[in-house]
């Protein structure tokens, strides 16, 4: 019996040829027309000019696939570098709120930094005053620098009567400033200004630009920071109420091996952080850590 390997190779196959297929253990054939299948209306197969068509056709339609000019349909994670300065056309395309070939995760690389876009119109319709229009989140890929959050393991007067609040964010203020000029945007958020008993129990609207992240925005929920626990109710009036795209869509971006601060108070003696080893965590105040903040350029 002649082995089937032995037969002569052919480049095409007539419509009533079949195809005979040896796994080692038996023979089995398939026709032409079963391997190609049936045409939606009829019995022929498709050709390779057809198929080849069809093919280009479905290709073109993924490339001509657009976003709508919003943020939710670019509030979603792609990663890509877009150079070394953020251009004007990108800065209209955020603050005009169309946001066109700019998502979640891309990022430009200054002064060494890789400047990530977390999500766009976070602080949408947010603040006593809704000052800030359509807007991207930024933050750093890694920190700064490091500092304290206080010079003892004090929380006194929360975030905003923190040593990082009133000086140690200064020199993140100076750089990012200098990136960004008048692009950088304040806007107003909702900050706790004193503890009692290791809780927050008062706030206040402030004037932002550049400030530390808090637990809900890179986790989406609170770990460590004070929840209501039948008897106390702690002030947890921020506007930053959900997760940044960015670190929902990529876990990595949030766990950097870095230790960085949180602006959560969590008792009469720590503030939270994200640990370096990728643990949700806290500390004492007067701990030297990252400082990872973010801010909004329009």
């Amino acid at each position: 019996m002649t082995r089937i390997t032995s037969k002569p190779i052919i480049s095409a196959l007539s419509d009533t040829g079949k195809i005979f297929v040896n796994d080692d253990q038996d023979v089995k054939q398939i026709s032409k027309h079963d391997l190609m299948g049936y045409k939606a209306n009829a019995a022929d197969v498709y050709t390779k000019s057809e198929v080849d068509s069809k093919d280009s056709a479905l290709a073109t339609s993924i490339a001509n696939i657009t976003p709508l000019s919003n943020a939710g349909s670019h509030n979603l994670y792609r990663g890509k570098y877009l150079g070394t300065a953020v251009t004007d056309a990108q800065y209209t395309a955020i603050s005009n709120g169309t946001f066109a070939d700019l998502f979640v995760g891309d990022y430009w690389t200054i002064g060494g930094i890789n400047w990530v876009i977390a999500g766009f119109d976070y602080y949408a319709n947010c603040g006593d005053t809704a000052v800030l229009g359509h807007h991207a989140v930024i933050v750093p890929a890694t920190n700064l620098y490091s500092a304290k959050m206080n010079d003892s393991n004090v929380t006194t007067g929360a975030y905003v009567g923190s040593a990082m609040y009133t000086t140690n964010l200064a020199s993140a203020k100076t750089t990012i400033s200098g990136i960004f000029g008048t692009h950088l945007k304040s806007h107003r958020i909702y900050l706790q200004n004193a503890m009692s008993n290791g809780y927050p129990s008062g706030g206040m609207w402030a004037d932002s630009t550049v400030d530390l992240m808090t637990e809900v925005m890179v986790y989406g929920c609170k770990h460590f920071a004070a929840m209501a626990n039948g008897s106390v109710l702690p002030t947890n009036y921020a506007v930053e109420n959900s997760q940044l795209p960015l670190f929902a869509q990529n876990a990595a971006m949030i766990k950097i091996r870095q230790d960085y601060w949180l602006r959560d108070a969590v008792s009469a003696s720590y503030f939270a952080i994200v640990g370096s080893y990728g643990v949700c965590n806290y500390l004492g105040a007067s701990a030297s850590f990252g400082v990872r903040p973010a801010f909004c350029i329009s």
